[in-house]
């Protein structure tokens, strides 16, 4: 049963029994107006018996007055007659005027005329002959004024019967319909509270039928819920990653086996405590403390990605390097229930890149030692032969020539060396760069190499271009990007269908603040772009070449030169893009680095 239903039958419950007895109060209302009405119709016979002996008192009064005077002869008896003649007229018609039948109406009309007739056939004639000193001893005039009152009265009896006969038929009436009426209020009370029973009882019947199954329903849910959040349990204790859910306010709900360990925090402990209390982060450059993420997504309203350069500070003040994101847990409309909190230690992973960047600078280092080597062994050859040239038999002028040649050789192993020194020698802060100079000194150590080669290299290095930054790391990044782009041009050129010469160009230009490809908002800088003709990098593969360990070189790469160097810009605030076209009339790959002027370096 839903819930549309189960409110039906708590409907019809309250009003099926409402209506059963507004019917029930209907007809008890209905046989007590027929009660009323026949006590009303009693109460009108006895008021219209009233009035019969009320007209009888006077007709009485009348009478004895009369009689009074006819024997004394004193008028004080006729006050009594002329109060009743007063009256009487009156009262006889407005006791016909409440006959109900004709017959009663010609009854009292009837009664009129004999009063009328006695008053002025007896009564009147009488008066006036003892006032005028007449005899009424006349036996014969007194006895048709008493067949005349007996008449009168005989009436007034036989109207006072018959009105006695109607109420005491209204009363017989009346105690058969309080008989009726309670019998009534009985059965009608006996059947709604049968009827209502019955109905209830049905209708409990379904409610409980229902609350049996919605019981059976939650039981199930209930123990499919347990299961689940058993599982749950299982799945959080079991995963490699520390979790941690929070409600809305950043009280911690839970945690699971590896939030302990990470934050040193029991989760018996931990419950209904602020989360900043638990997972204490700090910025691995700064310490200075980092948002609590729980405000983060509360003020975002979405989820929070992964964050760079944490440290969790754990309770025994041990620290991790850890990266963490949250999200929020909503209800079925949205509202946020909670935030769940997702963290992992990364210190070794963190240790494991360091090791790497270590190793890709010595192997950048590697690269470039028989390179150097080369470069400073020829100079040092060309001096030996000078020398020799002039221990012989040479003349002074050939001398003077000779040493000079030795001096530029010099010279020249100097500059190889001191670029050599540069290449490596790491400053502690970040200091301004001129990039055109550093630049031309990477171009140097890497000169004799292009010729070998036989690279093109054409540059277009505005003076004055200065940003601040590690110089030794830039210089590892761009003669990564400069050996990348003179292997990549010299095997194509050297490919049978080909008749390209292998050509580099670097450019370098300044950059006035503006939006990123990604809609970011860059500030001020320069950008620089090398960019060679080889044969261009298909898109599957230029999508994974910023990959650790991805190489295309085979054995001779180590998938390290590219995701070093990205990470070396990103630390100095700047971007690094690869551009690459493989048409045949159109070919060849530019990298592009964009290093801001005043950059907000984190050094590492």
């Amino acid at each position: 049963m839903n819930v549309a239903g189960f409110d039906r039958i708590l409907r019809n419950v309250l009003l099926v029994p409402l209506v059963a007895i507004l019917l029930g109060a209907g007809i008890l209302l209905w046989q007590m107006r027929i009660t009323n009405a026949t006590v009303a119709e009693i109460q009108s016979s006895d008021e219209r018996i009233l009035q019969v002996v009320s007209i009888e008192s006077l007709i009485v009064d009348e009478e004895t007055g009369l009689r009074g005077y006819e024997t004394t002869h004193d008028p004080v008896f006729l006050d009594s007659f002329r109060a009743a003649e007063a009256i009487l007229p009156q009262a006889l018609k407005n006791r016909q005027a409440l006959a109900r039948t004709p017959e009663r109406r010609a009854a009292f009309q009837a009664l009129t005329s004999d009063y009328e007739a006695w008053h002025s056939g007896f009564a009147e004639p009488l008066i006036a002959t003892i006032e005028s000193g007449g005899h009424t001893e006349d036996l014969e005039l007194n006895l048709q004024g008493k067949r005349q009152m007996d008449g009168i009265r005989q009436r007034l009896a036989d109207l006072n019967t018959l009105t006695m006969q109607r109420r005491d038929q209204y009363i017989r009436t009346w105690h058969h319909q309080v008989r009726l009426l309670s019998f009534a209020l009985i059965a009608v009370a006996i059947l709604l509270g049968l009827l209502i029973g019955f109905y209830i009882r049905a209708s409990l019947r379904k409610v409980s039928g229902a609350f049996r199954q919605s019981h059976n329903a939650l039981r199930i849910r209930a123990q499919q819920a347990f299961r689940s959040e058993q599982k749950l349990r299982t799945t959080l204790h079991s995963i490699g990653e520390a979790v941690v859910t929070c409600s809305p306010e950043g009280a911690i709900e839970s945690m699971n086996l590896v939030a302990e360990q990470l934050t040193g925090w029991k989760a018996s402990e931990a419950l209904t405590r602020p989360l900043e209390t638990v997972f204490r982060i700090v910025d691995e450059h700064t310490r200075e403390p980092i948002e609590n993420p729980v405000a983060l997504v509360i003020q975002a309203n979405h989820p929070i990605p992964t964050s760079d350069h944490i440290l969790l500070l754990r309770r025994d003040g041990t620290e991790i390097y850890i990266d963490d994101s949250a999200a929020p847990i909503r209800d079925k409309n949205g509202k946020i229930l909670g935030i769940v909190l997702v963290f992992r230690d990364i210190t070794l992973a963190r240790k494991s890149q360091q090791a790497l960047v270590a190793n890709e600078k010595l192997a950048v280092a590697g690269r470039l030692a028989a390179t150097i080597a080369h470069e400073i062994h020829n100079p040092l050859d060309s001096i030996s032969n000078l020398l020799f040239l002039m221990d012989g038999e040479s003349t002074p002028e050939e001398s003077a020539q000779f040493l000079a040649l030795a001096r530029q050789e010099t010279a020249r192993v100097t500059q190889i060396s001191r670029a050599m020194l540069s290449l490596y020698r790491e400053s502690k802060t970040p200091v301004p760069i001129d990039l055109k100079e550093m630049l031309e000194s990477v171009l140097l150590l890497m000169d004799r190499r292009f010729q070998t080669l036989g690279v093109t290299l054409t540059t277009d290095l505005p003076p004055g271009l200065i940003i601040h930054g590690f110089p030794a790391e830039l210089r590892q990044v761009f003669t990564n990007l400069l050996t990348n782009a003179a292997e990549a041009c010299t095997q194509f050129s050297n490919q049978p269908s080909t008749s390209t010469s292998p050509l580099i160009e670097i450019t370098a230009e300044p950059t006035p603040a503006g939006l990123t490809p990604e809609g970011l908002r860059h500030p001020p800088g320069t950008t620089i772009c090398i960019h060679d003709n080889g044969p261009g990098i298909a898109p599957d593969i230029l999508a994974n070449l910023f990959q650790a360990f991805y190489t295309t070189k085979g054995e001779r790469g180590t998938g390290l030169g590219l995701w070093v160097s990205r990470g070396i810009i990103s630390k100095h605030g700047g971007t690094i893009q690869l551009f690459s076209a493989t048409q045949p009339e159109n070919h060849g790959t530019t990298a592009e680095v964009f290093l801001a002027t005043n950059p907000t370096i984190n050094p590492t």
